[in-house]
């Protein structure tokens, strides 16, 4: 590549860049100020483009394109206040990862929503009035309106500059994200400062939504794609810098379009083609930055939020009564094939069923006691999935090895990326976890030779005894019954309380002898092998596997499952994993819109059980006992 193709790709970049800012400023303000992950962000975004649109097309002309752009930011800013008012407002007070799942039902219903407003089709909106032509710059043609992006970011940047700096309601912002619990001790209103700074980062959303109608169409994928790219900016960035923001955005668009601009490149005997890189650049990047300085480029270290959360109950070993609930549960599942003899779909749910719980129960293991919060566990299920899967494609090995071989190879995976990973906390700790998954899923998705690449792996069936529905159940249920058993032995042995010592106090721990990082690290395989064994499941289950078996959406799959039950107690995942389970196969038959009203359902039930559902009883449980003692 010349260096004037290197120069004009490095514009391209820039402009880029600008979209990605503005979606991640408004995530960055958010989060620092209400300590809020919102997932939903990235359907802002999403809304603003199909708003713009709507406007641009109905209206025509300057004002219909430029007034829509200006007009979509204000709609989409009220919309943000909406949801701050509505929803996270009654919910402000639950832990900080169920406020998450929260806003991940936002995305399900405002997906749906919008399939319901504009339909399935891909919208591409006018070209910009006054800005419809291009420019020759360094012997190529330059969009005019790419140019208009590369300046509208700086500018945005410095208005927010300025808007802190100068105002009071800067001020109160940055204030709020050093110490917000004393800024409302001054008699600040804290209510109305979250609902101005939710909006403020509604509006960046909606704007850069708003500016790309010119470049790319409208479509029902952008809220999460979107999302994981403002994470991952955020992030590199530094959590809470708007400056870090930019930077980031600057430093990831410049990869991307220099990967695109580099093309195939031969180095001595090897070829590599960086244009396919461009689906894992900023991950790279990302784990990157991470690893070398783990609170991004311009950020510091988090200060410590006391939390306004009820404080954690202890795990403690079953009770008499939830063992004997165990054991008729148990005896029920191994009799469902005789109770659903007239219903064979139901043994199909039941697989489904059993290998989320294994799946959500070996996250849990990591996520609860542990504290460390992953959002790329998916690895470790497509680790599985598609080591088995391959040993019988490529070594036609049987059933029992593959199945054998599926935990070994999540280990592997997660003692790698463990080893990283422990070193980081919160938000880092889940982006560095995100990170390492996109990167095994951009590696399964591109080498078509081992894996597939997009059409996967197919004709991956259970061999005899185990080819029909009723053995096979049986073996799922046993090798799921083993791995929850085999998480609990491990929480109530010593390991388990090293493990639960080192989230609740790691200072005190490493002062009494403790490794906490350590025994995090080993945490992490335990966690990654037992979810290993549900991917070598799930392969043989479903006959192929695809690159979706490490998306980002069965990360947040697994996130919901835990917390829908309840992070707080062991049977959590479990009922968690068989809710989500059951509710989204019946309504994906349902409905069309299965997405709105399995977020709405989510939503109710944070609501009414902001501690997940088994927690939410748990608390009544609790409270009856303590008022019947009360009365006697």
């Amino acid at each position: 590549m010349s260096f004037n193709a290197f120069l004009f790709q490095a514009l391209n970049g820039l402009s880029a860049a600008s979209g990605l800012f503005f979606v991640a400023a408004g995530l960055s303000l958010i989060f620092g100020v209400t300590r809020i992950v919102n997932i939903a962000h990235g359907s802002l975004y999403m809304i603003g483009t199909y708003i713009a649109y709507s406007i641009a097309t109905k209206v025509g002309g300057a004002v219909g394109f430029w007034g829509g752009i200006v007009l979509t930011a204000l709609l989409v800013a009220l919309i943000g206040a909406a949801i701050e008012i509505l929803l996270l407002r009654r919910i402000y007070r639950a832990p900080e990862l169920f406020q998450l799942l929260a806003t991940f039902a936002l995305v399900l219903v405002i997906n749906d929503a919008t399939l319901w407003i504009w339909g399935p089709e891909d919208l591409l909106g006018p070209r910009a009035p006054g800005l419809t032509g291009s420019i020759e710059v360094l012997g190529r043609r330059l969009p005019t309106y790419d140019i208009f992006l590369i300046f509208v970011g700086p500018f945005v940047l410095w208005m927010l500059h300025l808007a802190l700096a100068k105002t009071r309601f800067g001020r109160l912002m940055r204030a709020a994200t050093q110490d917000r619990e004393m800024v409302g001790a001054l008699g600040v209103n804290q209510a109305m400062l979250f609902t101005g700074v939710f909006a403020l980062g509604a509006l960046l959303a909606g704007l850069g939504g708003a500016l790309q109608i010119a470049r790319e169409p409208a479509t029902l994928a952008t809220d999460l794609i979107v999302i994981g790219d403002a994470f991952v900016v955020v992030v590199v960035g530094g959590m809470g810098s708007i400056s870090g923001a930019y930077l980031a955005a600057v430093i990831i668009a410049e990869v991307k379009a220099l990967c695109i601009g580099l093309g195939v490149v031969s180095f001595g005997g090897f070829t590599v083609n960086f244009s396919k890189l461009t689906l894992v650049a900023e991950f790279l990047v990302m784990a990157a930055v991470l690893i070398a300085r783990p609170y991004g480029l311009l950020g510091r270290e988090q200060v410590a939020v006391r939390s306004v959360a009820e404080p954690e109950e202890p795990l403690r070993p079953a009770t008499p009564v939830t063992k004997i609930a165990g054991l008729i549960l148990l005896v029920v599942l191994v009799c469902l094939p005789l109770i659903a003899k007239s219903s064979p779909y139901t043994l199909v749910l039941g697989i489904d069923v059993l290998i989320a719980v294994l799946f959500a129960t070996s996250l849990h293991f990591i996520m609860g006691p542990g504290g460390m919060h992953s959002f790329g566990h998916a690895a470790y299920f497509g680790l599985g999935a598609y080591g088995a899967a391959l040993l019988v494609k490529w070594f036609a090995a049987p059933m029992g090895l593959a199945l054998a071989a599926a935990p070994v190879l999540a280990l592997v995976g997660a003692l790698l990326f463990g080893w990283f990973a422990v070193r980081l906390s919160g938000v880092y700790l889940a982006m560095l976890t995100l990170a390492f998954a996109q990167i095994v899923w951009a590696a399964v998705f591109q080498w078509e030779t081992l894996t597939g690449g997009s059409n996967g792996v197919l004709g991956i069936w259970p061999s005899a005894p185990f080819d029909t529905r009723g053995p096979f159940y049986f073996l799922t249920l046993a090798l799921a019954a083993l791995g929850v058993l085999l998480l609990r032995k491990f929480l109530f042995a010593p390991f388990g309380y090293a493990m639960r010592a080192g989230r609740d106090s790691p200072l005190r721990a490493e002062a009494i002898g403790l490794d906490v990082k350590r025994v995090h690290w080993l945490a992490f395989a335990i966690a990654g092998a037992v979810c290993g064994i549900a991917g070598g499941l799930f392969a043989f289950a479903k006959g192929s596997i695809s690159p979706e078996t490490i998306g980002v959406s069965r990360s947040i799959d697994g996130l919901v499952m835990v917390l829908l039950g309840g992070i707080q107690t062991l049977t959590g995942p479990i009922v968690g994993a068989s809710v989500y389970a059951v509710l989204q196969d019946f309504m994906m038959r349902s409905t069309e819109y299965w997405r709105a009203l399995l977020g709405g359902i989510i939503l109710l039930l944070v609501l009414a059980f902001p501690s997940g559902i088994v927690g939410g009883f748990v608390k009544l449980i609790s409270r009856g006992k303590t008022t019947s003692k009360a009365a006697s």
